[in-house]
């Protein structure tokens, strides 16, 4: 006896679970994490040495023209007070070996304090030169600046043009005389240079820095600084963009190549069932992506090997079944030629008109079992009362035996909770076989009893007879089984009305089952099923 499972009447895909969406939940929010701190991480990580190059190769420039002056600390005196400039040997700076064998280099260093930012550079005379800044891009702009308004000074204005060339080229600044009111600033900017004779100012909130410088006979120059530090440089967003997409492009990899080991076992279990292995099932584990997949699939495949398995035995026992009547009529048939009165062709006529209707119920009852096996009918469940396709099936069964007592017990309370998301067609024929299965078997008396309650209903059918051995209580369900040997139409039957009524339970999401009836001493057959249909079932 194969293993009932609930059916699926015709249930839409159910919502997904809250344990899988957890779990692929914290997978991509891991994931997500991940990447958020490896990109991060990236950026400041490459960034600090951008910023790192970016203070040394800025300022070099100005430091290299400060080092090549003989004296820089005496000839640029005024400088040292706005941005500490000093000079004095390597032991005076307390610098370490690697520091020391760069600026032995020629290197330009910087160096991070809790002042602001150190720069360093060896001089021509051996000594090291530092500057101190507080603001590196702002500082070495106005200290440019003064240099070049010191230089331009001391020149006379003809030749102002082609020094201020020579000094751009020599700190990777543009210079320009203004002599166009389109290059002026602000009116505030203007006020700064009147007042101070030089002003930093920038184009923008975070653009290019710019200092206006005024010399002493009123002619004034611009100097355009190089750009700023910019963290959000394309080619770095272009690096990280392109981690990004390498990390979470490993992240699919990894999870599709699970997914995809995990459709190839299915793959591979249905190519062992194409082969005729129809014992072969999905292994299916709680950490499996498609367990949901497998779980179905094992299912699909038990109900495949069911069908066959069911196919096999239709056809033995419906070849078995058949010949009896058959033989009855080919019988019949050869009777006919001998018949010498009316009375006794009158009897074959009518034995042959019952093996025929005999025939016809064998193959309503194939048909209905087989529509049951494969697949089951399109159930139309509507909301019926139970109680009364009992009483009608009580009241037919007993114009049909009249020579029985079948009597049908409902209590007031199941009354209330009568109406049942049924087929009632099939709950009819179920309640019928049971019925006229009690009364083949029955010695006077038949009992049909219905309980509804709120979650379930249940129809126990007994009677006085003998009752079934509790050995063959599951045998009793099979198709084709009974448990004589007898063919006659006095027992009836074929074998199958059972079946039929476990199959039409089965659809309905319920069981049914035989026992021993306690009051009437005979069996007791049983069909419960919940009384209302699953709230996502869709009909």
């Amino acid at each position: 006896m194969w293993p009932e499972r609930t059916p699926v009447v015709s249930a839409r895909v159910g919502a997904m679970p809250l344990k899988f969406f957890l779990k692929l939940y914290a997978r991509l929010a891991g994931v997500t994490a991940l990447v958020v701190l490896l990109c991060v991480a990236l950026f400041a990580g490459i960034n600090s040495v951008r910023l790192q190059y970016w203070q040394e190769r800025f300022p070099e420039p100005l430091m290299r023209w400060l080092a090549a002056a003989p004296a820089p600390a005496e000839q640029y005196h005024w400088l040292g007070a706005v941005l500490e400039l000093r000079e004095g040997s390597a032991a005076q700076f307390d610098l370490s070996p690697v520091v020391a064998e760069r600026l032995g280099y020629g290197q330009v260093v910087s160096l991070e304090s809790n002042v602001g930012l150190r720069l360093l550079v060896a001089g021509v005379s051996g000594d090291i030169l530092e500057l101190r800044l507080a603001d590196p891009y702002r500082d070495i702009a106005r200290a440019t600046g003064l240099i070049l308004r010191w230089h331009l000074d001391s020149v006379p204005p003809p030749g102002r043009v082609e020094v201020a060339g020579q000094m751009a080229e020599a700190l990777n600044v543009d210079i320009q005389s203004v002599g166009d009111d389109r290059l002026l600033p602000d009116s505030e900017v203007l006020a700064q240079v009147a007042e101070r004779g030089l002003a930093f100012y920038r184009e923008g909130q975070s653009g290019r820095g710019r200092v206006m410088i005024q010399l002493a006979d009123g002619e004034l120059f611009r100097i355009d600084m190089p750009a700023p530090f910019n963290p959000w440089a394309w080619p770095l967003l272009l690096l990280v963009a392109l981690v990004l997409g390498g990390v979470l492009a490993i992240a699919l990899f990894l999870a599709l190549r699970e997914v995809d080991s995990n459709l190839r076992a299915v793959e591979s279990v249905a190519v062992r069932i194409a082969r005729g292995e129809m014992g072969a099932r999905v292994e299916a584990g709680e950490s499996r992506l498609v367990t949901r997949l497998a779980v179905s699939f094992n299912g699909m495949a038990e109900h495949i090997q069911r069908l066959v398995q069911v196919q096999r035995e239709m056809i033995h026992a419906v070849s078995h079944e058949l010949r009896t009547p058959v033989a009855r009529i080919r019988f019949g048939v050869q009777m006919i030629e001998d018949c010498q009165d009316q009375e006794a062709l009158q009897k074959q006529l009518d034995g042959i008109d019952g093996d025929i209707q005999e025939l016809d119920e064998l193959i309503d009852e194939i048909l209905t079992y087989a529509r049951l096996e494969q697949g089951g009918p399109v159930f139309s469940l509507q909301e019926t009362s139970v109680t009364d396709i009992v009483r009608q099936v009580v009241s037919e069964q007993q114009l049909v035996r009249p020579e029985l007592t079948i009597e049908g017990l409902v209590d007031p309370e199941s009354e209330r909770w009568s109406m049942s998301d049924i087929e009632p067609r099939y709950i009819h024929r179920a309640i019928q076989n049971l019925v006229g299965n009690a009364g083949r078997y029955a010695a006077g008396k038949v009992r049909v009893t219905c309980h509804c309650d709120e979650d379930n209903c249940r129809i126990d059918v007994e009677d006085d007879g003998p009752g079934i051995p509790e050995a063959d209580w599951e045998k009793v369900f099979t198709a084709f089984a009974r448990l004589d040997d007898s063919r006659t139409r006095t027992s009836g039957g074929y074998g199958l009305g059972l079946s039929i009524v476990r199959r039409i339970l089965y659809w309905h999401g319920g069981h049914a089952f035989v026992g021993r009836s306690d009051t009437l001493g005979g069996a007791r057959f049983s069909l419960v099923w919940p009384r209302k249909k699953p709230l996502e079932a869709v009909l």
